[in-house]
């Protein structure tokens, strides 16, 4: 079964289910400045479990694009990934754990839909911890199911009952919230007979896992159970892919070994006669890394990212510039994403048609950087070798001097000590470090300047921030014209940012138009309200969207004004919004410069 067959019956199965099928979000959360990228597919419907209605109702199924950079030194190996879709259907407040593990089973074991052997089957359920009881009902159940086809699954054999760290879900990063036990389900890919179901044995794959939001985290660290509970689960693609596949990498899965197929044939074609083939096992891991960069930087570049030292633009540019120095392993010199970017575009573009709407900007935000780059390479590249000699570590000061006088990143120069096995100085980061002033490159982590905490500790000014957007869009639309159209958008605990199509620098009278507009709306303590509907009639009624973006077929529709009269805005979106104009404060926009081309960026705060 290919990877596209996998997402399209789980959709469909969880329509029959009389679930509401939502489009993917970005891969940049819109409405949660506490992370940088999606990495689950809870996190575009966090308001929703939290008590929001969602206007598609409490049945919901989804294929969601998700990035997460923890482990970007590990990609290279069979498993690790930075993009990756997860598949998710989700009950808020309606169905419970019967209806979930029922049909998590009918849709792994039906010969109608994955048809799995229920032989290969093993799960986990939550163990009790004297706060919150024992899941008893989730191992009753999976018994009940396995008991369909006369398997005796016994607790403590095919059934294990596992603590916190294994089966206990909880929103990180705030005093309370939702929270609850979850099931697993082990897919078993060894060959052994009656084998012994051991999570930490690798032969035992986790396909899929259940969250029961049945709980609300107190402050005292007690839990009270929920009037509405809720269901939330996932189910990796790609993983599922390779396991179902019978496979021992994802990078062998059919969509993934098209794009890895690509990066070989393309280094065969280009490299040089006196190219020094290199090790197998480094090849492999060259065209891993390349394949995986290349489709992660491609899906953000078509929500809007731009290469940069902050933020997401500075995991962009960390993921594109290590495809593009080990590209070199396999001896490509030049035009990579030219010709891999088109090949992820038309691999992906059914299923998501913003890579194919974007097309033109993800080539020339794709192209520019490794244009730009390439020089710096290989400046850095000789200077490297110049610098170490016959020095007997890495030291942070070698690093500095080469980031500082030729832009070579630090990862970069520890990846070359890593490459020739020389060792790293133990004052390694201490001494980088020290060297660095006060808007120093990131060098572990983009989420400084983010909100810490979570949604329920910054939410007021969140709140602000993301209605300020809306009066600022319709000024720029009133004041340069109705070509300008959002391409994304940013919230910090400091500023806002907001990135437009247009095609040349605002003069100063224009920014200054467009403040004074934005603060007028705001004394005017305009009514802000919403209104669900029909997309198409959304649109029909004048309501503002973003660029690119694929909008479920009922939205909500924000109004800044009288919806049924003189109003100042109308617009598409699902984040968070005052109730007045005037709780969002004094607008003042900071700085407007270049994003990419033919996009233009404002950073604005409020006071």
């Amino acid at each position: 079964m290919t990877t596209s067959e996998i997402r399209s019956k789980f959709l469909e199965f969880f329509k029959e289910k009389d679930h509401q099928i939502i489009p993917s979000a970005p891969v940049v959360p819109e409405h949660d400045p506490t992370v940088l990228f999606t990495t689950a597919g809870m996190h575009p419907l966090v308001p929703y479990l939290l008590g929001t209605p969602h206007p598609q109702g409490k049945r919901l199924a989804d294929a969601q694009k998700c990035v997460r950079t923890t482990d970007i030194e590990e990609v290279g190996d069979a498993t690790h990934l930075t993009f990756f879709e997860m598949l998710g259907n989700w009950s808020l407040g309606d169905y419970f754990k019967e209806d979930s593990i029922a049909w998590s089973w009918e849709f792994l074991t039906d010969s109608r839909w994955l048809g799995i052997d229920p032989q290969k089957l093993y799960v986990t359920v939550y163990e009790g911890d004297g706060v919150v009881p024992k899941d008893e009902e989730s191992i009753a159940l999976w018994q009940e199911q396995f008991a369909k086809v006369e398997i005796n699954a016994k607790e403590g054999e095919r059934i294990l009952a596992l603590g916190k760290n294994d089966n206990w879900w909880e929103q990180g990063g705030v005093a309370t919230g939702p929270a609850g036990p979850d099931t697993e389900i082990f897919y078993y890919i060894g060959n052994e007979q009656n084998p012994k179901f051991d999570t930490e044995n690798n032969k035992f794959v986790e396909i899929w896992n259940n969250v029961f939001m049945a709980y609300q985290r107190q402050e005292d660290g007690s839990y009270t159970e929920l009037k509405n509970k809720n269901v939330d689960t996932g189910m990796g693609l790609e993983r599922a892919s390779f396991t179902l596949q019978g496979l021992h990498s994802v990078y062998d899965t059919d969509m993934l070994n098209q794009i890895k197929s690509a990066v070989a044939h393309y280094a065969h074609e280009v490299r040089e006669p006196t190219f020094i083939a290199t090790q197998p096992d480094t090849t492999e891991r060259a065209e891993r890394i390349i394949t995986d960069h290349t489709r992660t930087v491609t899906f953000m570049a078509a929500d809007g990212v731009v290469p940069s030292n902050k933020d997401q633009g500075y995991v962009m540019r960390r993921l594109a510039r290590r495809a593009i120095r080990e590209a070199l392993v396999l001896g490509i010199q030049h035009d990579l994403f030219a010709r891999i970017v088109p090949r992820v575009i038309a691999l992906y573009e059914d299923e998501y048609p913003e890579l194919g709407t974007n097309q033109i900007q993800i080539m020339e935000v794709l192209l520019r950087e490794e244009n730009a780059f390439r020089q710096t390479l290989v400046k850095g590249l000789k200077e490297f070798e110049k610098l170490l000699g016959d020095k007997e570590n890495l030291s942070g000061h070698t690093a500095f001097t080469l980031y500082d006088t030729y832009g070579f990143p630090k990862e970069l120069s520890l990846e070359e000590a890593k490459r020739i096995n020389l060792p790293v100085s133990n004052l390694f980061e201490a001494e980088f470090e020290q060297q660095l002033d006060a808007q120093r490159q990131r060098s572990r982590t983009a989420t400084s300047g983010q909100f810490k905490g979570g949604l329920a500790d910054d939410s007021e000014i969140a709140t602000r921030y993301h209605t300020a957007t809306h009066l600022m869009y319709k000024a720029l639309r009133n004041v340069l014209g109705d070509h300008v159209m959002q391409r994304g958008s940013n919230i910090t605990a400091e500023r806002m940012r907001f990135d437009f199509s247009h095609h040349e620098k605002m003069t100063p009278e224009q920014i200054e138009q467009v403040e004074d507009m934005v603060n007028a709306q705001i004394t005017k303590d305009l009514p802000v309200s919403f209104t669900e509907m029909q997309k198409d009639k959304a649109f029909e009624a004048g309501a503002l969207g973003a660029f690119g973006e694929k909008y479920p077929d009922i939205v909500k529709v924000y109004t800044v004004g009288d919806p049924e009269g003189d109003y100042y805005s109308k617009e598409i979106c699902g984040g968070p919004h005052v109730s007045k104009t005037s709780e969002i404060g004094t607008f003042t926009i900071i700085k407007e410069e270049s994003s990419s081309a033919g996009v233009r960026r404002i950073k604005a705060t409020i006071k």
